[in-house]
């Protein structure tokens, strides 16, 4: 599938149809910058909002919604949250199912067959995989998206983080610990911008 898509690619560009640098941008905005970006602010007011953490347990899509993101691949929520003694975790069984509007675009990762195989059967080794280890009593849900429901993982707020607001939580968030293959950041990992003040580097 790769080797066709670069193929086509080529052929639209080489025919004047495409622009690869637009495409490239276009490409970066989803994966990068839009729609983690997105995710992470769902999660920070989750973990400031306990009104907003509540309506998004019942109602992730009008939660996710009164944020402004909302659209294709993204009208049917649920938001499952980590604790201490669940840990959740997606994968699409059949495909690439994904939540776009609030994560971008899917890893190639999240779309390949030993992702997809490996999710079900062996969650606590794929998780070891991407460096997580999590204590053995805590439990692993794994959650399979389809084309009618999409999840959106809320991970764990890190210790140590009261001091934080909402846009310096934002950045402790990123796209693997909603999906459920990581762990929030910590405040001392956060990029320095969005450190606490005071935080310790």
């Amino acid at each position: 599938m790769d080797l066709r898509v670069r193929a086509l690619e080529t052929v639209l560009t080489q025919k004047g149809y495409i622009d690869p640098a637009a495409l490239d941008v276009l490409i970066d905005t989803y994966q990068t910058r839009i729609g983690p970006r997105n995710g992470a602010r769902v999660v920070a007011r989750s973990w400031v909002d306990p009104v907003f953490r509540d309506w998004l347990r019942t109602d992730a899509s009008a939660a996710i919604a009164s944020l402004g993101y909302s659209g294709r691949q993204g009208e049917h929520m649920i938001a499952v949250e980590n604790t201490p003694a669940l840990h959740n975790m997606v994968v699409c069984t059949l495909c690439s199912c994904y939540p776009w509007p609030v994560l971008g675009l899917p890893p190639t990762w999240y779309k390949s067959a030993a992702y997809r195989a490996r999710a079900v059967r062996d969650a606590r080794g794929v998780l070891a995989d991407f460096g997580v280890t999590l204590p053995e009593p805590t439990r692993i849900r794994v959650w399979d998206s389809t084309a009618e429901v999409r999840y959106l993982v809320i991970p764990e707020r890190p210790a140590n983080t009261q001091g934080m607001d909402e846009i310096e939580l934002a950045a402790l968030v990123s796209r693997d610990s909603m999906i459920g293959t990581a762990l929030a950041r910590t405040p001392a990992n956060a990029p320095a911008q969005a450190r606490a003040p005071g935080a310790s580097t």
